[in-house]
């Protein structure tokens, strides 16, 4: 789980926000990182990853395994997706995560995913802006700041016993989310990777 970078409710050149019970959110979702990988990544230079970070021993802190898992069920072009719930990207490995991927893939560009705790109002949106998260911080761990673009999603409130309310988070909170953010992505990704109208609703047999 990552902090919550606060981001404001409207549109800027950097951040958005989008509450997932929006009936266009997964729209929203595609359109607003589309637009930042449209800034800031060079798809015939770098290697895209993306990485989703969270444990499947902690409700609130699944979302991250779950969001990589429906994405490892179809296909996303030129894009490599480590962290599910078979093989989770959690505080214990992370570090040597990171590593492996400044290794193996030739300046590559990182989607971080991960859940995070925020206000009452907040929770089920999605926060979508540049630059790292520092996973771990919402909980007082100490862990490098990973990712060119950053995706969060609200599963709770924050500010007090966070590990205790991560783990009561409802997990149909946390499903519904992790449903909307990866079927945005799958279509971001499909749109900048290839010119083929891929609809989300096609790759839903495939996602669960």
């Amino acid at each position: 789980m990552s902090t919550n970078p606060g981001h404001i409710w409207q549109k800027t050149r950097s951040a958005y926000r989008i509450n997932s019970s929006d009936l266009v959110a997964v729209e929203k979702i595609k359109s607003a990182l589309q637009y930042l990988l449209d800034e800031l990544y060079f798809p015939q230079q770098q290697q895209l990853i993306v990485l989703c970070i969270g444990t499947d021993r902690s409700t609130g802190d699944a979302l991250g395994p779950l969001i990589g898992t429906q994405l490892t069920r179809i296909h996303l072009p030129q894009t490599t997706v480590l962290g599910t719930l078979d093989q989770p990207v959690h505080a214990v490995n992370l570090v040597e995560t990171i590593a492996t991927i400044r290794v193996n893939h030739d300046d590559p560009f990182i989607i971080a995913v991960d859940a995070c705790l925020g206000r009452a109002d907040s929770i089920e949106s999605v926060d979508i802006g540049i630059g790292p998260i520092r996973p771990g911080a919402g909980v007082s761990k100490d862990l490098p700041a990973v990712g060119e673009i950053h995706i969060n999603g609200i599963v709770n409130v924050g500010g007090f016993l966070e590990y205790y309310v991560l783990q009561n988070t409802r997990l149909s909170v946390v499903v519904r989310l992790a449903e909307t953010i990866a079927c945005g992505i799958a279509l971001a990704l499909h749109s900048i990777h290839s010119t083929s109208n891929t609809k989300c609703e096609e790759d839903e047999a495939a996602l669960w």
